[in-house]
C-alpha cells in the first residue's frame, strides 16, 4: 500500500473512530427520555409494556457496527483502541457534567439550575452504568468477531457480525440495565420488559445494519485492493 492510501485509511479510521464516541457519549446525555416503539402493536411482559425503551438505544447500535468494520478491515488491535478511547471520552464527559451542575446558573440563565440538573444529574450514573456495562460488551463482541473470522478463515461475514452482536448486545443490556436498576435510577418493575425490549430492538438492527457491514466492507477491499480476511496495517 502506498502512502496516499495508508494515508487516507488513517482518515478514514479516525472519522470511524469519531463517529464511534460520538454515538457512545450521546447515548449517556440523552438515556433518560423514553418512547413507546411498537413494531407489532401492543404487547406487554410481566405488566410493563414490552417495547418502551431509552432514546439512549437510538445510536448505541452504531457503535457496534463501527467495531465489526474496524475489527474486518483495520484488525483487532485497532478495534480495542477505539473502545479504549469511548471509555476515555465516557470518563471526561462525565467530569464535566459534573462540574457544570455544581457551578450555579445566574438569575438571567435560560436553563436554570434544577432544570439542568433535571436533565443531567443522572448522567455520570448512566455513564458509569453503561461504561461498566460497555467495556464487557465491546470487548466481547471484538473477541468473539475474529474468533469467527480466524475459524472461517475470513469467510462469512454475516455470521461472525451476528454471533458476536448477539452475545455482546445481550450482556450489555443486562448490565446496564441492572446496574440502573441497582443505582436506584430505573424502578425494579421495568426491569425484565427494558431488558427484553432493548435487546429485541438490538437483535433487529444487527439484523438490518448487516447489509450495510458487507457494502462498507466491499467498498473498503474494492478502494485498498484487500483479499478476503485480509486487514489494513496502520503504523502508529
Amino acid at each position: 500500500m502506498n502512502f496516499k492510501d495508508k494515508k487516507l485509511a488513517f482518515t478514514i479510521y479516525l472519522y470511524l473512530g469519531a463517529l464511534f464516541i460520538t454515538s457512545l457519549v450521546v447515548c449517556n446525555l440523552i438515556f433518560q427520555k423514553f418512547f413507546y416503539w411498537k413494531p407489532f402493536g401492543d404487547v406487554t411482559l410481566f405488566g410493563a409494556p414490552l417495547f418502551e425503551i431509552s432514546v439512549g438505544l437510538l445510536p448505541y447500535p452504531i457503535t457496534f457496527l463501527i467495531t465489526d468494520l474496524i475489527s474486518e478491515i483495520y484488525g483487532r488491535k485497532k478495534a480495542n483502541q477505539v473502545v479504549t478511547a469511548g471509555i476515555f471520552a465516557s470518563v471526561f464527559s462525565m467530569g464535566i457534567i459534573l462540574l457544570a451542575n455544581k457551578v450555579p446558573a445566574i438569575s438571567a440563565s435560560p436553563v436554570n439550575n434544577s432544570d439542568f440538573s433535571k436533565v443531567f444529574a443522572l448522567s455520570p450514573i448512566a455513564v458509569l452504568a453503561s461504561m461498566l456495562a460497555y467495556l464487557l460488551a465491546q470487548y466481547v463482541d471484538v473477541a468473539i468477531y475474529h474468533f469467527w473470522k480466524k475459524l472461517t478463515k475470513g469467510k462469512h461475514l454475516w455470521l461472525r457480525n451476528n454471533f458476536s452482536t448477539f452475545l455482546s448486545q445481550f450482556l450489555d443490556t443486562l448490565t446496564v440495565v441492572l446496574l440502573l436498576c441497582v443505582f436506584k435510577v430505573l424502578p425494579w418493575n421495568l426491569f425484565y420488559g427494558l431488558v427484553i425490549s432493548s435487546f429485541i430492538f438490538k437483535l433487529i438492527i444487527a439484523f438490518i445494519d448487516t447489509p450495510f457491514l458487507y457494502l462498507f466492507v466491499y467498498m473498503f477491499r474494492k478502494r485498498f485492493r484487500l483479499a478476503v480476511g485480509e486487514e489494513i496495517q496502520l503504523e502508529m
